[in-house]
């Protein structure tokens, strides 16, 4: 397996992001607490797809000098346990000591309530979810995961971030002010 990530980068400033004011507050306190704490950092984006989250990751980076790349989980994740397991500790081989910020997006499926288990499917979903928490709690660097809805996420995996930060949709005035400024940067 190749890294199965996307370089983001991105020419835009701060001022782009359509965020209510307290959302760019959350926003900016990751800085401050990646800055702060040098043993890895977790946040949690949750909000709609165009809500600003690959945006904002792609912010984070360029604001704190550090590479940020997508993680396509379609291409990590296995029908076999082992093979899952094997490919996210290359990610996170890879990324070690390189401040990357990792961010996964898209993972409403993967990190959804984990269910009692019923049968060996269920089993080794939670064995996979269990996995990715350890890998990204000692990960030493950013570690990003995208949601759309905040609503199906088990309880102990909220708990595990430094940062829940929630991107509604932008309104239609906001909506529109993103326009302008794509046609006239």
């Amino acid at each position: 397996m190749e890294f199965s990530g996307e370089h983001l980068v991105t020419e835009k400033e701060w001022g782009t992001l359509q965020v209510p004011s307290d959302t760019l507050h959350q926003i900016r306190k990751i800085v401050r607490g990646i800055r702060k704490n040098k043993s890895g950092y977790r946040a949690l984006f949750c909000g709609p797809q165009g809500s600003g989250k690959t945006l904002a990751a792609s912010l984070l980076g360029k604001e704190t000098g550090n590479e940020v790349y997508r993680i396509d989980l379609s291409m990590v994740i296995s029908k076999y346990i082992e093979e899952t397991e094997k490919n996210l500790s290359k990610v996170f081989s890879q990324a070690e000591n390189k401040n990357w910020i990792l961010y996964f997006d898209e993972a409403d499926d993967l990190f959804g309530k984990r269910s009692d288990i019923h049968d060996a499917h269920d089993n080794y979903a939670n064995q996979e979810v269990a996995f990715l928490l350890r890998r990204i709690e000692s990960y030493n660097g950013l570690v990003i995961v995208a949601i759309n809805s905040h609503r199906n996420i088990d309880e102990a995996f909220a708990k595990r971030f430094q940062s829940i930060v929630n991107f509604p949709m932008p309104r239609p005035e906001d909506r529109y002010k993103i326009w302008i400024k794509s046609m006239h940067p």
